[in-house]
């Protein structure tokens, strides 16, 4: 069996003023540590309405049916009726604001494979449309 190294906390050799200051030290390192900020987008500044209009100005409305625009009514993608209420985007993500709006810009990105086309639209629009279909409930 080989000999324990001094450096190591509690090894043989090892004083106890150096082993007790290194837990002393590693526990204050964890305790003042904050952590990484939270990065998870909010909703705050987005606009319902605005959303809504996008997703007629984006082209939406050519693939999906949603329940408060009656025309064009696509029928190639899902309907979005009750979309607030859906466990899962795309069958396959959580139904989270942050993942929504990362979908509703590069949908491919994030489901390979998949009809939907990549949109380009800035954050703001993003949240907007994010906040729209997270307010579709059921007929």
């Amino acid at each position: 069996m080989g000999a324990r190294s001094s450096f190591m906390p509690g090894a043989r050799g090892a004083s106890k003023g150096y082993s007790g200051r290194w837990l002393v030290l590693a526990c204050f390192s964890l305790v003042a540590c904050d952590g990484p900020p939270d990065r998870t987008p909010t909703l705050a500044d987005a606009d319902v309405a605005t959303g809504r209009r996008l997703v007629t100005d984006k082209g939406c409305v050519a693939c999906h049916t949603f329940p408060d625009v009656k025309w064009p009514r696509g029928g190639l993608g899902p309907s979005l009726h009750g979309f607030a209420r859906q466990g899962l985007i795309a069958g396959q993500l959580p139904n989270q604001p942050g993942v929504l709006m990362q979908f509703v810009r590069n949908a491919p990105g994030l489901v390979p494979g998949t009809a939907m086309p990549a949109i380009t639209m800035s954050d703001q629009e993003a949240r907007d449309v994010t906040a729209y279909l997270l307010t579709l409930q059921s007929r």
